[in-house]
């Protein structure tokens, strides 16, 4: 994929809205200094070049129930076009699995899991990921607590 070039009212752009993607039009185009025309045309290429990839609200897991967070290495038997984009295509429909990365070192996945609690994950390895064909050995790391969780890309013209 192509990069986009981005100048430095863009960089402004995205990184107001990776901090409060819930902000309006107006108040963005206060804070970058432009019309609320032209700002609101710059969020809309950003969006047409697929540099924004959508909004959403970010909740904290132990709130709703989901307090587990596992950190899971997939290790393949055999390494095949057709296997590894079984697992990748089985993986991806599992809600628990937040993130999921074709990683090289140790294992050939790494899974960002999150469960309520150690018996729903118990009942996630065995329901699903042991259930799935290929799979050598799974190795589960538990996140004792969180230090830094972000989504946001670093800018070079930052806010």
């Amino acid at each position: 994929m192509k990069q986009v070039e981005l100048d430095k009212l863009d960089q402004r752009i995205l990184a107001v809205l990776q901090k409060d993607g819930r902000i309006s039009n107006q108040q963005l185009a206060e804070r970058i200094g432009l019309s609320p025309a032209a700002c609101w045309r710059r969020v809309r290429t950003l969006e047409d070049a697929g540099v924004i990839t959508g909004y959403s609200a970010q909740l904290a897991p132990e709130r709703v129930g989901q307090g587990l967070c596992v950190l899971v290495n997939l290790s393949l038997l055999r390494h095949s076009i057709d296997s590894t984009a079984e697992i990748e295509q089985q993986v991806s429909s599992y809600p628990e699995v937040l993130q999921c990365f074709a990683v090289t070192g140790n294992a050939d996945f790494v899974l960002r899991v999150i469960v309520p609690d150690m018996k729903s994950y118990d009942r996630f390895l065995n329901e699903k990921i042991f259930t799935l064909q290929g799979i050598a050995q799974v190795n589960s790391n538990f996140a004792l607590r969180e230090i830094k969780n972000t989504q946001a890309i670093p800018l070079g013209a930052a806010e």
